[in-house]
């Protein structure tokens, strides 16, 4: 059989017949990848057995019947579905390795196998292994079919022989297609093996989950037409040196990409968390300098965080400015503006930011309790314990409204705090519970002066 080599973009999928520094179609440098592909035509054994020929249906005759969803046991994963697995859907789940994946996915084999029919096809470990980490999880049901295979072609042979009602692909990087030459994990075999489980989940009704793999910039390995290819797109994120979990939906044809599911991970497997604002909080300190509530909205759910800010003399030429849980960039964005607006000396000073529990934060709601655990921090005042921060900071130092702020103050209402410090214009018809203050201000400089 002949071969040509021909390099493709890892991100893209953009092929050329020599190495480019840049890729051409998505402007990326350094994704060109050599591989090896068949120059022969041959018949496509994956195409036959997922190709069916269907009938033409025009719009107006297509029945929309309420579609179905099956429970996965888990109520934050249902959550991050939309409400639980659809049938017929394609889900990636994406993750560094040893964050929890896998054990996920088995955990709810042993609820959806009660009524349905579940085949486990793994390509990184045996029938045994598999056998073993059910049992330190207490997975008995009884309609779990295992099997160790990476062959695209016997996979899908496999899936017509048992007809399951949901297919579990551990991983899609190990799955290869004898008519590519490449070896297994490459653009084309990563692209050619989701096409053909996505045809056949789609033309059965097969509910289906692929596990990916992610590069070192925490990115899903392969090309980017994967996550355009499935149906949901989720990824756990965490330091897996801790047991805290976050499962978050990137992508979901069938649901919101906002909402979250909060993990804890344990001997027994992942354990749900149904208060992260109370799991968050635990051994914080009440006397500690550089420490702010702030309250982060991830989909419908409030979720309170607390930032902590360490500022001390530099001693080198440079201040050093490090963040953990927030952008960078926003961090010295912030740092402009108190140096700017309150006047205080930071020049001299690194800072070092830190979310405690491994949370991420991206919305510029936390903007106020960012500038005041950097002030308690470099004036060594701790805030006091029950003041949650509400606002946005613009680079004139006034305060801008967040969204659902009444949520945000009712969550922090149930874990004991007493007062917000909120724009003074979000005030206006604001509903909140009894005994609990809120004080409303224009600016970050009058912001300060409750905290000081």
């Amino acid at each position: 059989m002949k071969t040509k080599s021909v390099y493709i973009c890892r991100e893209c999928g953009y092929q050329s017949a020599k190495w480019l520094g840049k890729c051409p179609s998505c402007n990326n440098w350094n994704t060109m990848d050599e591989t090896l592909i068949s120059e022969e035509k041959k018949s496509n054994p994956i195409a036959k057995a997922t190709v069916a020929h269907r009938p033409v249906s025009k719009l107006r005759d297509v029945k929309t019947d309420l579609e179905v969803r099956y429970k996965t046991g888990m109520l934050e994963l249902d959550r991050v579905l939309g409400g639980g697995l659809v049938k017929g859907s394609l889900v990636l789940v994406g993750g560094d390795p040893g964050i929890g994946k896998s054990t996920l996915l088995l955990q709810i084999c042993d609820t959806l196998s009660q009524d349905k029919t579940i085949l486990y096809i793994s390509g990184e470990e045996s029938e045994k292994q598999i056998k073993l980490r059910a049992e330190r999880l207490n997975v008995t049901a009884e309609n779990i079919y295992l099997v160790s295979e990476t062959d695209v072609a016997s996979v899908l042979e496999l899936i017509n022989q048992v007809n399951p009602d949901i297919v579990i692909i551990d991983s899609i990087q190990t799955m290869c297609c004898e008519e590519i030459v490449s070896a297994a994990g490459s653009v084309p075999q990563v692209r050619e093996a989701t096409n053909a489980f996505m045809r056949i989940a789609k033309q059965n009704d097969i509910s289906m989950f692929i596990v990916g793999h992610v590069t070192k910039d925490g990115a899903l390995a392969g090309p980017r037409v994967l996550e355009h290819m499935v149906d949901c797109v989720l990824y756990f994120e965490g330091d897996k040196q801790m047991t805290f979990r976050i499962l978050r939906a990137v992508k979901n044809r069938f649901g919101s990409t906002n909402e979250i599911g909060v993990f804890e991970m344990s001997n027994d497997g992942l354990l749900e968390v149904e208060n992260p604002s109370k799991f968050l909080l635990e051994g914080r300190s009440d006397n500690s300098s550089g420490s702010s509530i702030v309250c982060t909205m991830e989909g419908s759910r409030g979720v309170l965080a607390e930032i902590q800010a360490l500022v001390t003399p530099t001693g080198f030429g440079n201040p050093r400015r490090m963040a953990s849980g927030i952008d960078i960039n926003r961090l010295i964005l912030m740092i402009a503006v108190l140096e700017k607006r309150t006047k205080l000396n930071l020049s001299n000073f690194d800072v070092y930011i830190n979310v405690a529990g491994g949370l991420k934060i991206s919305e510029t709601g936390i903007d106020l309790g960012l500038c005041a655990a950097i002030a308690s921090g470099k004036t060594d005042k701790p805030i006091p314990p029950d003041i949650l921060f509400l606002a946005e900071i613009g680079l004139g130092g006034e305060l801008r409204s967040v969204s659902n702020i009444e949520k945000r103050i009712a969550e922090g209402a149930k874990l004991g705090f007493t007062k917000a410090i909120i724009p003074k214009q979000s005030i206006k018809g604001l509903k909140v519970p009894k005994d609990f203050e809120v004080i409303g201000v224009k600016n970050l400089q009058e912001a300060l002066f409750y905290i000081n």
